[in-house]
Order: structure tokens, then C-alpha cells, then sequence
């Protein structure tokens, strides 16, 4: 098997200003009331990876994302910036999907895609918060995982070496390929995207991955696979200087 990257990434509302809007009668975001945006920490663990595949000679690098049919324009976003492949995971059935049914589905289209070495993803989203889909993913797919990673100093001997930011300081791990990692914004500095990538990701092609090609259970897809419920959505009330 030749050296392959998975990067997990969500484009996610701009949420800095919530409207009355912004919620449905249902208790989901409402997406399509809010600007959308690449997640931020993801972009750290897409220049991460690009950073690996500049190392490693024969490195693939997919970026996968799971969201409505717009969210295609993040994937053309990571294509311009030297992706090498692009999947959209997208079906009406993974609506108002929390963490545990977003790992899931997250986990059944790395499996459909096939063998890798390392799966990326950003911390956290900004949208969320929770920094629960990549260690579910991992769950799901019972391999090793490393959160909260801000350095990756070696990758050799099927074993990554990497450094773990702790309140403390940081811990040095060496985890077994494949593995799953989660890097912090401090581990980089994205890079923009050159004109070539930007023409290049105008006509890419960017496979599309449903709940019946990922064959999922029903059950654990969208708001059926979601055991906690959002009841309100607000903006805080602004309050003087302490």
C-alpha cells in the first residue's frame, strides 16, 4: 500500500453573528442562514498533511467532507490548495446529525475508500466545539488516535512520532499506522493557494458518497442516530465591564 492520508473537514457556519434566523422549528442550525466557512483548524490539519506528502515520495493525500451539496466549494478550497482527491458525504438521511452519528457515517466513507495510513482532522469545529468526531471516527474504525497533536516529528517504521500539547507542557507519543490524529492550530500556518490550484480546482472532480453507497443502518444516521436534541440556539446578552 503506498502512503495515504485521509483529512477530515467541515465547512461550518460563520456563527459570529447569530440572528433570529439561525434556528429551525426542529432545533438544528439553520446552514443555509449563516455564511459558510472552511473550519479553521482544519485547514491546519490540510497543510499538515501537505507538509507530509512533500516528505514522503508516492504520498496520497483525500480530503473528505460530509455536509449538503454546497459544501463542494470547501473541497474546491482544499483541491486549490494541492489536495489530491476530494469526497462529499451528502444524503438528506445525515441531517441534523450529531457527533456520534456524524463519527459514523464519517467512519463507513474512510472504509469505502480503502486503506490509508493516517486520518487528519482539525481539533475541534468551531461550530460545535465538542472535539468528539475524530476520536469517534477512530472508534468506529478501532484504530489508535493522538488528540491535540501541535508537532508530528517523525513518520517512519509504520510508527508516527508526534508531540501532544498538555496544560502542563507536552507529551512525546509514539503511535502504530494507521492512526488517527488531531492537530491544534499552533502545529502550523496554512499555506494559500496558487492560481495553477485554483484553475486546477475549478474542474476537479469530486466524488459524491451516500447512505446507500456507504450502506449504513438507518438508525444511527441524522436525527434518528442522535440521542442529545438541541432546545434553543441564542446570542448571549451583552453585559458591561465587570
Amino acid at each position: 500500500m503506498s502512503f495515504r492520508i485521509v483529512v477530515m473537514a467541515k465547512q461550518v457556519p460563520d456563527t459570529r453573528n447569530v440572528g433570529k434566523d439561525a434556528m429551525k422549528a426542529d432545533g438544528t442550525v439553520n446552514r443555509a442562514a449563516l455564511p459558510a466557512i472552511f473550519n479553521p483548524e482544519d485547514l491546519n490539519a490540510l497543510e499538515m498533511a501537505l507538509r507530509i506528502k512533500d516528505q514522503i515520495a508516492g504520498c496520497e493525500v483525500v480530503i473528505v467532507t460530509m455536509g449538503p451539496p454546497p459544501a463542494d466549494a470547501a473541497l474546491r478550497e482544499a483541491i486549490s490548495l494541492g489536495m489530491d482527491e476530494a469526497v462529499l458525504v451528502s444524503d438528506r438521511a445525515f441531517a441534523g446529525s450529531d457527533t456520534l452519528a456524524t463519527s459514523y457515517t464519517l467512519a463507513r466513507a474512510i472504509k469505502k475508500l480503502g486503506d490509508f495510513s493516517i486520518i487528519l482532522c482539525g481539533k475541534q469545529a468551531s461550530d460545535g466545539d465538542t472535539a468528539q468526531v475524530g476520536p469517534g471516527i477512530s472508534t468506529h474504525l478501532d484504530i489508535p488516535q493522538v488528540t491535540y497533536v501541535k508537532k508530528i516529528e517523525e513518520i517512519k517504521d509504520g510508527v508516527a512520532r508526534v508531540e501532544r500539547m498538555t496544560e502542563e507542557g507536552y507529551d512525546i507519543l509514539e503511535v502504530p499506522l494507521p492512526c488517527l490524529l488531531t492537530v491544534v492550530k499552533e502545529i502550523n500556518t496554512p499555506r494559500t493557494p496558487s492560481l495553477k490550484g485554483i484553475m486546477r480546482s475549478k474542474s476537479a472532480k469530486i466524488q459524491l458518497l451516500n447512505a446507500q453507497t456507504l450502506e449504513c443502518e438507518e438508525d444511527r444516521l441524522g436525527l434518528k442516530g442522535s440521542p442529545p436534541q438541541v432546545v434553543k440556539i441564542f446570542s448571549p446578552e451583552r453585559r458591561k465591564g465587570g
